[in-house]
């Protein structure tokens, strides 16, 4: 979605465990920031170009700071090793948002799962759900202790449930959902094989509707198929016109060629990122026509609202597209 891009001082970093690090943001002129609640993310543009997606793991009470926290991944796509290599305190980042597709609803109890970096979001939802004496526990996972960032920080707000795997093997859900009321929500984020995990486990009990997930990436195709039909609906792409309202231009969209694509070439200021519809930087307002959803972020109910799309992955059910860019 088009938001404006703010150059954020890093005013401090912190090795929270092995290979994680945290940075705390804030505006130069030490002006508030503007709100967010649990769940929802930044986008980071890096000194490279590099655009990533962070989520904010701090107090959204904290109207001076951002926090987030990054894994250092050797063989990841490059932008966690340039902040664990490159950023340093002092350093002013560009960042836009924050936006969020993760949002708590209501619920009478909450059940929160994170597994290794996927602790940020839940993080702040616990620190949430514990100032306003709501009902919820969690499980925490990872590899080893020592890889785990935050524990203590966690366990402190409420009941947790810490589980290194070198430890006490994989996380125990069966006996985490025994004694949860009706109508418990759960909320997940971690890699792919916990999410596939909790939905076998906590489905059947829960009901679908009530899991909610965050993706560090893009479903991996066969392992989710309610989540590959989200991403994709099996048609041929067709060719249509895009109007960017704002650029003031009208563009043909051939088959054969992503919308981002086409866009980029007439305003290549577009944030973007991962290009598979699962990190949310190229969300785009759509104001006329009807946007064809290929993502794996948006809910039904957004997507039948049509008011935004990731045009990386979208098209157009419509001959015409006028897109908020």
């Amino acid at each position: 979605m088009t938001q404006e891009t703010n150059h954020l001082l890093i005013r401090q970093q912190r090795l929270e465990s092995d290979g994680v690090l945290s940075l705390t943001l804030e505006r130069p002129d030490g002006a508030a920031l503007g709100e967010w609640e649990p769940g929802a993310h930044i986008d980071i543009v890096l000194p490279s170009g590099t655009v990533r997606q962070y989520s904010l793991c701090g107090d959204p009470t904290d109207k001076t700071a951002y926090r987030i926290a990054v894994l250092r991944e050797d063989e990841g796509r490059g932008g966690s090793k340039e902040i664990h290599d490159s950023v340093r305190v002092g350093d002013l980042l560009a960042v836009r948002g924050p936006r969020n597709h993760f949002a708590l609803e209501r619920a009478p109890h909450y059940l929160l799962i994170a597994g290794g970096i996927g602790v940020t979001p839940i993080l702040s939802m616990a620190r949430q759900l514990s100032r306003e004496n709501a009902s919820w526990s969690a499980l925490y996972g990872g590899r080893s202790r020592a890889t785990m960032a935050f524990v203590e920080e966690f366990c402190g707000l409420g009941e947790v449930n810490v589980s290194p795997s070198d430890e006490s093997g994989n996380l125990d859900l069966a006996a985490a959902l025994a004694d949860v009321p009706a109508g418990t929500a759960v909320y997940c984020c971690g890699p792919e094989g916990l999410l596939q995990a909790v939905k076998s486990v906590c489905g059947p009990v829960l009901g679908d509707e009530a899991i909610h997930f965050e993706r560090f990436g893009a479903p991996v195709v066969g392992a989710d198929p309610a989540a590959a039909a989200e991403a994709s609906d099996g048609q041929s792409p067709t060719e249509f016109d895009v109007e960017l309202r704002r650029t003031g231009c009208t563009l043909k969209v051939p088959a054969d060629r992503t919308l981002l694509e086409v866009v980029l070439e007439a305003n290549p200021d577009i944030l973007y990122s991962c290009e598979d519809g699962f990190c949310g930087s190229c969300e785009t307002r759509v104001l006329e026509g009807v946007p064809e959803h290929h993502d794996s972020i948006l809910s039904q109910a957004d997507r039948e609202k049509g008011e935004t799309m990731m045009i990386c992955v979208g098209r157009s059910h419509t001959p015409k597209l006028v897109l908020d860019a």
